[in-house]
């Protein structure tokens, strides 16, 4: 009996190391990169003005940004992170910012709040449009 208790010590060591392995988090400082977000620094290009349709917007998933246009030549963006449960927003239709999840949608001026389950707007980013590009600020 000792070897099948050994072995069941064996399996449960080994399935605790490997549970706790998976416990850091992304961005954590753990990684050897360096890196600690998926959004683009301060000044590197998100989308072209373009890009953007008057009344809408552009989910850039990759990195966790939506870019709106509520009215000619004026921009905005937001985190794509629904606050609800951390979903990201899936579309930009009919003037909100919309999160497939549960149904919240956010206002494409301001990212407010229209229709909940979310408890609070969407954040602000930074952004600033040079030309025909718009940049993280």
């Amino acid at each position: 009996m000792t070897d099948s208790s050994t072995r069941r010590t064996v399996l449960v060591t080994g399935a605790a190391a490997a549970l706790t392995a998976g416990c850091s988090k992304y961005g954590d400082g753990n990684d050897s990169s360096g890196s600690s977000s998926v959004k683009a620094s301060g000044g590197q290009e998100l989308a072209k003005t373009a890009d953007i349709p008057v009344g809408g917007g552009k989910i850039l998933k990759d990195r966790k940004i939506v870019v709106t246009q509520p009215k000619k030549d004026e921009f905005k963006a937001f985190s794509a992170i629904c606050t609800h449960q951390g979903c990201t927003v899936g579309t930009v239709a009919n003037g909100t910012i919309d999160c497939p999840c549960h149904g919240s949608k956010y206002r494409i001026e301001d990212g407010s709040v229209e229709t909940g389950p979310a408890p609070k707007p969407l954040p602000a980013e930074q952004i600033k449009v040079e030309g025909n590009s718009i940049r993280l600020a």
